[in-house]
């Protein structure tokens, strides 16, 4: 069974930064594309951003469009999150998933996902 194990979450002051990272577990991370998932409170989980095994980037609903920046470093078999300028909006819980290509279905089980709360 993949399991993806997300951290970095937090609170922080509209306007702030926060850099989330998805971390595998059992299995290497580089053949996979690799997405992020918002589910705001009492709303359904919805795309963010998405990194192919080649480094392409899927934005999946814009949301993030200029601030939110995806990355990968396959040697140390994590995936990374960068949120800037980030705004109350962008507040909920953060999972991150695996996916063979960024259109596919996700292929690891869901993690416990890192809350971000932006309020000032």
């Amino acid at each position: 069974q993949l399991q993806l194990v997300e951290s970095g979450g937090g609170l922080v002051q509209p306007g702030g930064s926060l850099r989330l990272s998805c971390a595998a577990s059992g299995f290497t991370l580089d053949s996979y594309s690799v997405a992020w998932y918002r589910q705001a409170p009492g709303k359904d989980r919805d795309g963010v951003l998405c990194i192919s095994s080649s480094g392409g980037v899927t934005d999946y609903t814009h949301s993030g469009k200029g601030r939110f920046t995806i990355s990968r470093n396959n040697a140390k078999n994590t995936v990374y999150l960068q949120m800037n300028s980030l705004k109350p909006e962008d507040t909920g819980v953060y999972y991150c998933a695996a996916l063979l290509g960024c259109e596919g279905y996700v292929r690891s089980s869901w993690g416990q996902g890192t809350q971000v709360t932006v309020s000032s």
